[in-house]
C-alpha cells in the first residue's frame, strides 16, 4: 500500500511539474515591432517603439521580430543581454531593390562620439536588417557615430548590409570576449570595423566592404565620389587588443588602409587571418604593433594602386613582434609590394610578388630598412629588383625563390645576410 501511495505522489508531482512546463511554454518569446507602436513609413520615428518591444523581450530573453518595410530611427537603441532584434533577411542584400528590414537612421548626425544606432551588450544579436543613412549624401559627407557598438560577452552581429555607414562596427574597448561578426556586406566610409579590449578570441567571418552598395539611384548614390572618399578615407578593418583573433574570408574595395593593427591603451593583437584581401588601396596592410608571438596571414590577396604612395604592405617603425605572410599574393601598380621597418621578425612563405607601375621600375618589390627578415620558396613576377636590403636590418635569410630574371637582391646590411638557392633563368 505504501509504494502504491509513493507513486501517486511521484505521478501528481509530475503531472504538476508538466502542467507548469506546458504553461510557461505558452508565455510569448517573439515580440513584434509594430505591436508596441512601430509605423514602417520611413517617416515616423519609430525607436520608441522598437525600445519597448526590446524591453519587453530582456524580460525573460526572446526574439524582436522586424517585418518588411522602411522603419525610421532617430535615436539609439539599446540591445539587452538575451534579446535578438531580428530582420527578414536571410543573407545580405543587394543595393536595389531596396527591401526587407530596412532601418533609415538619422540620429548622431556630426557626432561620432554619440552613442551607437545599436549599443548591444552581452549575448545579444542584431541580425537580418539593412541599414542606411538616408541624409548622408555623397557630395556632402558627414560624421555619424557608429551603427555597432559591441560590448560584454558574446554577442552577435549577423547577415546585415550597410548601404551608407560612416562607422561601421565598434567592439570595445570596453571589456568583451567572444564576439561573432558574420556575413556582413555594404559600404563603409571612415572606419568598417574596429576591435579592442577582446580577451578571448573573437571571429570575423565573411564581411565585405565595397563602395558598390552606395551607388544605386534609389539610396541616392554615385560611385565615383564614394569611391574617392573611402580611398582618402577609410580605415576598412582596425585591429587594438585581442586574444586569438580569427578572420576568415574578409574582403574592401577601395580603401586608405584596408587592415591596420594598433597599439592602444589596452593593448595589441594576436590572431589568425585567413583567406582576406584588399583591393585598390594605398595601403593593404599595415602592422603598427602586434604582440610578440605574432600575426598570422595566410592565402591572402592584396592590390595597392591609388593614393600617392601606394603600397601593399607597411611594417611600421614602431612593430616590435611577429608578422608572417604564407601563400599570399601582392600585385598592382604599387610603388613596392612591401615596405618593412621596425624591430620585429617578419617573414613570406610561398607568396608572388608583381607590380607593373611604369615610373618604379628601379624599385624593389621587397623593400627592408631594419628588422629580422626571411624571404622563402616565393615567386617574382617582374623585371624590377626584387629585395634590397637596407643598412639598419638586423638579420635576414633568402632562399629558395624564383622570378623572371632571377631574384636580384640588393643588400646593404653589412654581411647580415644569407642568400642562398635563389633560381635564375637558364641562359
Amino acid at each position: 500500500m505504501q509504494v502504491w501511495i509513493l507513486a501517486a505522489i511521484l505521478m501528481g508531482a509530475v503531472v504538476t511539474a508538466g502542467a507548469a512546463f506546458a504553461a510557461e511554454e505558452k508565455l510569448p518569446s517573439t515580440w513584434v515591432v509594430t505591436d508596441f507602436g512601430a509605423v514602417g513609413d520611413g517617416t515616423v520615428d519609430d525607436t520608441a517603439a522598437f525600445q519597448k518591444a526590446i524591453d519587453k523581450a530582456a524580460e525573460k530573453g526572446g526574439a524582436v521580430l522586424v517585418p518588411a518595410g522602411r522603419f525610421k530611427l532617430g535615436g539609439s537603441l539599446q540591445v539587452k543581454p538575451g534579446v535578438a532584434v531580428k530582420g527578414v533577411g536571410e543573407a545580405p542584400m543587394a543595393i536595389d531593390p531596396l527591401i526587407g528590414s530596412v532601418l533609415l537612421a538619422t540620429g548622431g548626425r556630426d557626432d561620432e562620439a554619440a552613442s551607437a544606432l545599436f549599443e548591444m551588450g552581452h549575448s545579444s544579436t542584431v541580425m537580418g536588417v539593412t541599414i542606411w543613412y538616408p541624409e548622408q549624401l555623397p557630395a556632402d559627407i558627414h560624421p555619424y557615430p557608429w551603427t555597432f557598438h559591441l560590448s560584454g560577452f558574446d554577442n552577435t552581429v549577423e547577415n546585415v548590409t550597410l548601404i551608407n555607414s560612416y562607422n561601421g562596427i565598434k567592439v570595445g574597448p570596453e571589456p568583451n570576449v567572444r564576439h561573432r561578426i558574420r556575413s556582413v556586406y555594404g559600404c563603409v566610409l571612415r572606419r568598417g570595423l574596429l576591435v579592442d579590449n577582446c580577451t578571448d578570441i573573437g571571429r570575423v567571418e565573411n564581411v565585405q566592404f565595397h563602395c558598390h552598395w552606395w551607388t544605386a539611384p534609389s539610396v541616392g548614390g554615385d560611385w565615383k565620389p564614394v569611391f574617392d572618399y573611402m580611398v582618402a578615407n577609410l580605415e576598412a578593418f582596425v585591429f587594438g587588443k585581442t586574444d586569438w583573433e580569427y578572420a576568415m574570408n574578409n574582403f574592401v574595395f577601395p580603401a586608405k588602409i584596408g587592415w591596420r593593427f594598433i597599439k592602444t591603451d589596452n593593448g595589441a593583437c594576436n590572431g589568425q587571418f585567413t583567406g582576406n584581401g584588399a583591393d585598390a588601396c594605398e595601403t593593404s596592410v599595415q602592422v603598427d604593433e602586434i604582440q610578440p608571438m605574432g600575426l598570422l596571414i595566410t592565402g591572402g590577396q592584396f592590390v595597392a594602386f591609388t593614393g600617392k604612395d601606394p603600397v601593399e604592405v607597411r611594417i611600421s617603425d614602431t612593430c616590435s613582434g611577429n608578422v608572417r605572410f604564407v601563400n599570399c599574393a601582392f600585385w598592382g601598380p604599387a610603388l613596392h609590394n612591401a615596405v618593412v621597418k621596425g624591430k620585429g621578425y617578419v617573414s613570406f612563405s610561398d607568396c608572388y610578388f608583381s607590380s607593373d607601375m611604369k615610373d618604379a621600375q628601379d624599385k624593389p618589390l621587397l623593400l627592408f630598412e631594419s628588422g629580422r627578415v626571411q624571404v622563402n620558396n616565393s615567386t617574382f613576377a617582374t623585371e624590377r629588383p626584387s629585395i634590397e636590403l637596407g643598412t639598419g636590418v638586423a638579420h635576414a635569410i633568402v632562399q629558395g625563390n624564383n622570378g623572371v630574371s632571377g631574384v636580384r637582391v640588393i643588400d646593404n646590411s653589412g654581411g647580415k645576410a644569407i642568400v642562398a638557392n635563389n633560381e635564375s633563368p637558364p641562359l
